[in-house]
């Protein structure tokens, strides 16, 4: 069946499956796109409802694409293959039943991610692949042994979308479902949109256009439209899969390039359509310029998406991707749809031409100032404009869907009763009513849903002040920031019937929210945005975390303890509460903050100084150390730091140590590893008050250990008595920066007792630090300069783990461990770890290859994720 209104001579551009006529099929086209106007609907309600209900803007956004955008794909693309394969329909109760697989899987993702149940969400993502690998499979069965034809490669463009849509959902649910380390979240989720949004939804829109649009315009087709559809498919196939690459493994300048790449495709395709001869009367005026626009944006979506890519790094980029999408969603995916439902929706209701021009009229009513109003809602949300003027945006926008959504209802409607009609002149009973009315109804209860769900938990102060009775109660306010994929800090105690108030502020490039369970939310915060949630009299146990899909089970929490939890966390133990709690397994918070007036140790080396005679006193004493941000512990020191002062020299150097026991209740000694003597004399233990000097030559290069030499070593050297000395080999050259960082284990609670000596023995440490405070240098991070030859020397103290040192985003060009040179700059390897045993020390070296933060960590995950880890902020 050729498309209606052809005339004499002038042949369309592509011819849709004679299957139409089949009552089934119909039938089963009819309920396809009543359930686009329900996916349509739900997803306009849920915009409608996002200023009071932050997660309903990504509820929004997916039911948008991955429920009316993913139904009309699967459909129109298997029906269009048919047309351009010249194959026979598939079987049509396996069509319904993957149609039908596909929007469980959509409704059971949904609901997974916003009632936050993974089981499901991972459930419904494993069947939402399957169902679409199914699609694929169709597809490519389609393609073999089929007569084709000319535009037979057009329909690579389906095979490849599904392909996207499958990447694009394994991607999401990973993010879901927090298993992306917070370091690759922003690259990943980056991955994700374009995979989704480029791929699934605009490969199949290009190669439709193709055939849709000289259809839609009444005209003949290019004859060059199928060599045309090859190279757009290999440009655009090829660089999406670059740029998904390049952004799920970090690398930008790759993900720009297939970006470019991608362009390409799509600017040779904008070509050829723009290009076709307009005839003197369109099919359908109001798809063509529906269909028109959508091109422009998907256009200027691209170059943008490029731009963004080329000027921000990806960890920044996301923000402005993200502002991306709305217009794209509005300016692209709904006009497309807007367009193709317009010509194809009274095809498949079908009837004589003059009942599908009365259809397709009821669906163009008032299609100028809708058109006008739906692109200026996208543009209005695509610049950087006062919210007012974004607000006034979304309006226009929901405003124009809705309005269409109307016609749709009112197309089906009125189709469903003028095909009730027998040749008796009565009607026939239908069903498609029915489902209309079904549809209405999901709209109007999902609106309540969210209705309900948003009310009541944004009272200001006065309401929160006044609830329980509780108006006298202690009023508390927080500061809570949002950043790195942390809630900070991510504990709070108080008192039980405290008035909590907190001011949550987000630090981050990307979009946070925070919602109290059964209580308050924030809206979707920018950076550098602040709101104040009222908690009112808390009373029990709460927390908070972000809403947005994966954040939550990345570590965006918060909790709230109240009553006895708090009072024993703040008395037990003899200490400030921290280390008992995390001694008796919780754990610090270490996205916290740390206490006023903290400083981190400085771990700027400073080169070895004049002469050959090197004098120190080391005092051994115990001191309250902050080891974890807001947790202070006694630990066991030298000169009242852990560890204790770094000595450094060359080699014959003479190193002369007075040690002094200031300790008034137990013995200890020192032992340097530097030195060569017997430890007969100079590492006896003293009692408290003596002293000793302690003298040796350092004949060899090398980072070395110092420690207390008084048994039992493991708990000297577990709460706090190491340090380093460090020789200079001969020749060394001079770096730019120098850094030391002496590897430990941290084991809280009171030092000496049954229960931390056992986590000692046990090897189950509270922490891992550098340089004795554990995420220090997150909170007060190392400085350089791109460009600059960077040298870090580590040291291993133990006393039971080593380290495996690592810089994320950089090469090492020089290794030094053990005294020995394993790498130089001159040789064609790099290193990507110095990997010492507990004792061991060298050094490594790289340059900076460019401004931005670069995290370093011990590569034994465990302990990264337990403090030893910090940044290089590079200039």
């Amino acid at each position: 069946m050729t498309a209606e209104h052809n005339r004499p001579g002038q042949p369309t551009g592509g011819r849709y499956p004679s299957s139409f006529g089949q009552s089934g099929v119909r039938a089963r086209h009819l309920r396809a796109h009543i359930v686009v106007a329900a996916w349509l609907a739900l997803a306009v309600s849920a915009a409608a409802a996002q200023q009071s209900l932050p997660v309903a803007r990504w509820l929004a956004v997916h039911l948008f694409l991955l429920g009316a955008a993913t139904t009309a794909v699967v459909v129109w693309s298997e029906h269009f293959a048919v047309a351009l394969l010249h194959t026979e329909l598939p079987d049509q109760r396996w069509s319904a039943t993957r149609l039908a697989g596909v929007n469980i899987a959509v409704a059971g993702v949904l609901t997974g991610v916003w009632a936050d149940l993974p089981v499901l969400t991972g459930a419904a993502c494993a069947l939402l692949v399957t169902a679409v690998t199914a699609h694929l499979v169709v597809l490519v069965r389609m393609g073999r042994g089929a007569l084709g034809g000319r535009l037979a490669p057009i329909a690579g463009f389906y095979r490849a979308a599904a392909v996207a849509l499958i990447a694009g959902v394994v991607l999401g649910w990973l993010l879901a479902d927090g298993r992306v380390a917070p370091a690759s979240y922003a690259g990943v989720r980056l991955a994700h949109l374009h995979v989704t949004l480029l791929g699934w939804i605009g490969l199949p829109v290009l190669g439709t256009l193709f055939m849709l649009w000289p259809t839609t315009l009444g005209v003949p087709m290019a004859g060059r439209t199928p060599r045309v559809a090859r190279r757009v498919l290999a440009l655009t196939g090829a660089g999406l899969l670059v740029a998904v690459i390049g952004l799920g493994a970090g690398w930008r300048a790759v993900a720009v390039g297939g970006v470019g790449l991608y362009g390409a495709g799509v600017a040779l395709a904008a070509g050829l359509l723009a290009r076709t001869a307009r005839g003197p009367r369109p099919v359908s005026v109001a798809a063509v310029w529906s269909l028109g626009a959508a091109g422009g944006w998907l256009c200027a979506g691209v170059v943008a998406d490029a731009a963004i890519l080329t000027v921000r790094p990806l960890a920044d980029a996301g923000e402005g991707v993200t502002a991306l999408l709305l217009p794209l969603l509005l300016g692209f995916v709904a006009q497309v749809l807007i367009g193709a439902l317009t010509y194809l929706l009274p095809i498949v209701l079908g009837g004589e031409p003059e009942r599908r021009a009365a259809l397709r009229a009821t669906l163009e009513v008032g299609w100028p100032a809708r058109l006008v109003a739906l692109n200026a809602g996208a543009a209005l949300s695509a610049l950087p404009l006062p919210g007012p003027a974004v607000t006034v945006g979304a309006v226009l926008a929901v405003l124009a869907g809705a309005a269409f959504l109307m016609l749709i209802v009112g197309a089906l409607t009125r189709g469903a009763l003028t095909r009730g009609a027998r040749s008796d002149g009565r009607q026939r009973p239908s069903r498609r009513p029915v489902l209309v009315g079904t549809a209405a109804g999901a709209v109007l209860t999902v609106l309540a849903v969210l209705v309900a769900n948003s009310g009541g938990d944004t009272a200001g102060p006065s309401v929160a002040a006044g609830r329980g009775g509780a108006a006298a109660a202690t009023t508390r306010t927080v500061e809570v920031t949002l950043a790195d994929m942390r809630v900070r800090p991510g504990r709070i105690e108080v008192t039980e019937g405290t008035d909590l108030r907190l001011k949550v502020t987000n630090q981050d490039a990307q979009r946070h929210d925070l919602k109290v369970a059964d209580g308050p939310a924030t809206p979707l915060l920018t950076r550098g945005q602040s709101r104040f949630l009222d908690l009112g009299p808390v009373t029990g146990d709460r927390q908070a975390w972000c809403t947005l899909p994966g954040h939550r089970a990345a570590g965006m929490t918060l909790d709230i303890v109240v009553g006895a939890k708090a009072e024993k966390a703040d008395g037990a133990d003899g200490h400030d509460g921290h280390a008992a709690v995390a001694g008796g397994g919780t754990g610090p918070d270490l996205s916290g903050a740390f206490t006023d007036g903290w400083r981190s140790r400085d771990a700027v080396l400073p080169p070895a100084p004049d002469g050959r005679l090197h004098r120190v006193t080391l005092r051994a004493a115990h001191t309250d150390v902050e080891v974890a941000p807001g947790t202070k512990q006694q630990m066991w020191t030298f000169g009242g730091t852990a560890p204790g002062p770094t000595l450094r020299g060359k080699v014959g150097d003479v190193f002369e140590v007075t040690l002094v026991n200031d300790d008034h209740g137990m013995g200890h000694g020192i032992d340097f590893h530097a030195g060569s003597l017997a430890p007969d004399g100079p590492m006896r233990t003293l009692r408290p008050g003596e002293r000793l000097v302690y003298r040796f030559r350092a004949e060899k290069a090398g980072a070395w250990l110092y420690h207390c030499s008084t048994a039992p070593m493991l708990q000297h050297i577990g709460n706090g008595m190491y340090g380093a000395v460090v020789i200079d080999p001969p020749g060394l050259e001079k770096a730019d920066r120098e850094y030391l960082l002496v590897s430990s284990e941290l084991y809280l609670g009171t030092p000496g007792s049954a229960a931390q000596v056992a986590k000692m023995r046990q090897g189950a440490p509270d922490l891992w630090a550098f340089n004795g405070i554990a995420a220090q240098y997150v909170e007060e991070p190392l400085r350089a300069a791109a460009g600059e030859r960077a040298r870090f020397w580590v040291v291993a103290a133990g006393p039971n783990d080593g380290v495996a040192f690592h810089v994320v985003g950089t090469v090492f060009d020089t290794v030094y461990k053990e005294g020995a040179q394993l790498l130089t700059p001159d040789e064609a390897g790099g290193a990507q770890v110095l990997d010492l045993a507990p004792a061991q020390g060298g050094f490594v070296e790289t340059v900076f290859p460019e401004a931005g933060h670069y995290s370093f960590v011990d590569h034994d995950m465990r302990h990264a994720e337990s403090g030893a880890h910090g940044v290089v902020e590079v200039r």
